[in-house]
């Protein structure tokens, strides 16, 4: 083995992480914005909002590209949770047609850093057709990743779908894939959709079924909640979780991903699973669904307050002015925000509505038309009180949904402990350049003599000597 001074040590550090490596940018204070962005043009981005910055520097733009050179998010991406310090990005497709980089089904990044861990096409081991929709971290060890074609579970440790959950299964899938355009194709039926856990259980939205009950320990359906209980053929739209751990529902009038929905919601107790039906006043709206092309929906529960906010119209697809809120105790709706009384021809776009899990503030992204790359971010109390507007470079995001860097110990990113989340290391030579992943040096005997640096997912160092 050759020997090496203290002073050489200590150059190396500067050689191999120099002052741009040294001072990564950390993404655990805003809002990161998951946007669709423009289909048939380009993959799926993330903007990062930062809407206290002193210096009024709002707005880092497609982050992911930034800190991850050469590699992209996959084609449609809609959804975004943190958990256990690492961000899930699920995409419909991995890569868009008018891309010239293949991303991925599945992406994982460092929640702070957004460095991608890892990065995948498929989420069917098969290569079924099986397009992505949204994400639930079960335990530090498990995640479900629901798709097109039922719930898949995903090892967090090894990164890698390692089956599906029993009775999650689209029905109507024939084995035959159909294009991803096509709107009588398994894709828009039989799908499943958003998840929440309460009470040991996760809770799923299928399309064709209802509200399917999941044994996490088993990983199989134990019993089903047909949405016939509110009206013979009445399908489900989404689900959300109420701070005071109940389940509440979204009814869409059929199971056919048409749009159209119930004016009701439906409250489940999670224990007991029994149901209570609430009529949504005449003149107002109930939550927009979305499953003819499916979004998360615009429909979200306050971590504060023990109400929950949607966005509701006439026309559930293309409505996106009127915001609603609901009591959960005292079973109240009001109309909380009008953007047509403002007259300036602002719209929510699809399910782009979020609630702070600690300053209970508002925010959605709005847009004027379709065929205009104009969109603002907007900040309202919890009130419905315009707080301030972020406007953006002119672009098609197509925003779908802010994921908040702050929160509880197992979505914020503050909160998480370093030592669980330090789940790859890298090893970088003294020029900085990566040459081996996470195992040590004595175990790669081709590497030549010398000093290497060790650097985990978390950002601590660790110097080699061989």
């Amino acid at each position: 083995m050759k020997h090496f001074s203290l002073v050489s040590i200590l150059c190396a550090l500067q050689l191999a992480f120099p002052a741009s490596m040294q001072a990564e940018t950390d993404y655990s204070t805003g809002i990161l914005w998951v946007n669709e962005d423009w289909y048939g043009h380009q993959n799926s981005t993330v903007n990062y909002l930062l809407p206290d910055d002193p210096e009024e520097v709002f707005w880092s733009y497609r982050v992911i590209q930034s800190e991850n050179p050469g590699m992209e998010l996959g084609c449609t991406n809609q959804y975004g949770a943190i958990w256990d310090g690492r961000l899930y990005l699920i995409a419909k497709q991995d890569k868009d047609p008018g891309a010239s980089i293949a991303g991925g089904r599945i992406t994982v990044a460092d929640a702070r850093t957004l460095k991608i861990l890892h990065q995948q096409a498929l989420i069917d081991p098969s290569g079924a057709q099986c397009d992505g929709r949204g994400f639930l971290g079960v335990d530090v060890h498990k995640g479900y990743v629901s798709s097109s074609n039922g719930v898949w579970i995903f090892d967090l440790d090894k990164y890698e779908v390692i089956g599906q959950v029993a009775g999650t299964e689209n029905p109507n899938v024939d084995g035959n894939s159909s294009p991803n355009t096509n709107p009588g194709g398994s894709l828009y039926h039989g799908q499943s959709g958003m998840m929440v856990q309460a009470d040991g259980k996760v809770f799923v939205a299928h399309q064709q079924y209802g509200l399917l009950v999941v044994d996490p320990l088993q990983d199989r359906v134990v019993k089903t909640i047909s949405m016939d209980i509110v009206r013979d053929g009445a399908g489900i739209g989404s689900i959300v979780k109420s701070k005071d751990g109940m389940l509440w529902l979204s009814i869409a009038a059929n199971t056919q991903g048409s749009g159209s929905c119930l004016n009701k919601l439906l409250r489940i107790d999670p224990k007991t699973l029994d149901p209570e039906i609430i009529d949504v006043p005449e003149g107002m709206y109930a939550p927009s669904n979305s499953w003819y092309a499916w979004t998360p929906d615009a429909f979200v529960a306050s971590q504060v307050r023990n109400c929950l906010l949607w966005k509701g119209g006439p026309n559930s697809w293309f409505s996106g002015t009127k915001i609603y809120i609901f009591d959960c105790d005292t079973r109240k709706i009001e109309l909380l925000i009008d953007l047509e009384q403002e007259g300036a021809n602002w719209k929510l776009y699809g399910c782009a509505l979020g609630v702070h899990p600690r300053t209970d503030e508002i925010y959605m992204a709005l847009y004027h038309e379709f065929g205009t790359p104009t969109y603002i971010t907007r900040r309202y109390s919890p009130e419905g009180t315009l707080v301030k507007d972020y406007p953006m470079i002119a672009n098609y995001w197509f925003p779908s949904l802010p994921v908040f860097t702050e929160g509880q110990a197992e979505t914020g990113v503050e909160n998480a402990l370093i030592e669980d989340v330090n789940h790859e290391e890298t090893v970088y030579d003294l020029r900085g350049v990566p040459v081996l992943k996470g195992t040590d040096l004595s175990e790669h005997p081709d590497l030549p003599s010398g000093i290497y640096i060790r650097s985990g997912a978390s950002g601590t160092r660790k110097i080699l000597i061989r």
